[in-house]
């Protein structure tokens, strides 16, 4: 059995359970030994963080190649046109290279807690929420990608990984599940093929000429 812990990582906290820098850290709000995050969120992000104490498990949610799909809210400037979020949906090329195509879509300002501290912005100044989920986890992706299409992200909340989702964690809580991990399959000594061992040629072999003594 594996343990993954759901997190709802606050604003302003490192993805590390420690900081020479006197910043907040995953150990303020989670005492469980032995778990580790499987990926990371950005200290200035908010929402879903996986920790488990399988490394197995780990590497599945953390290696890209998986394609586990990330569910964010994001809250950006403006009102980005149909023709912006269909290049999002296509796929944009950042300095990194192009991405994975996107799942795009606008939606309602979400039922969120108040991020401390507040968003800044300017008076008179139009907002909106996107949906956006990738299966890549590059380096603050989903900012680059809003400031792409010109529309710089403001807020960004994790809603889900995978099949896990926040639920109705508040910031700093957290909740735990078992997951059965399949049991990495063993070879069988008895089983494994040797090596062929050379064998001695049969049959009638060649004879060597007789050697003459001199007289």
């Amino acid at each position: 059995m594996a343990l993954i812990i759901l997190l709802n990582k606050p604003f302003n906290v490192l993805t590390q359970f420690t900081d020479t820098n006197g910043r907040a850290t995953l150990a303020t709000f989670v005492d469980r030994p032995g778990v580790y995050p499987a990926g990371r969120l950005d200290y200035d992000s908010e929402g879903l963080l996986l920790l488990t104490d399988n490394g197995q498990l780990q590497a599945r949610i953390a290696n890209p190649d998986n394609k586990m799909e990330k569910t964010y809210w994001v809250q950006v400037e403006g009102i980005p046109s149909d023709e912006s979020l269909e290049n999002l949906r296509r796929g944009v090329t950042l300095n990194d290279g192009p991405t994975r195509p996107a799942q795009v879509r606008r939606i309602e300002e979400p039922a969120l807690w108040p991020r401390n501290p507040p968003v800044r912005q300017r008076n008179n100044d139009s907002l909106s929420w996107l949906e956006i989920r990738i299966s890549e986890g590059r380096n603050r992706q989903v900012r680059r990608m809003t400031a792409h299409i010109g529309h710089p992200t403001l807020r960004l909340v994790r809603a889900a990984i995978g099949p896990w989702s926040l639920g109705d964690l508040k910031p700093g809580e957290w909740r735990s599940e078992e997951i059965h991990m399949p049991a990495t399959p063993r070879r069988n000594r008895n089983n494994q093929q040797r090596p062929s061992q050379s064998k001695r040629p049969t049959g009638n072999l060649p004879t060597r000429p007789a050697r003459r003594r001199p007289n």
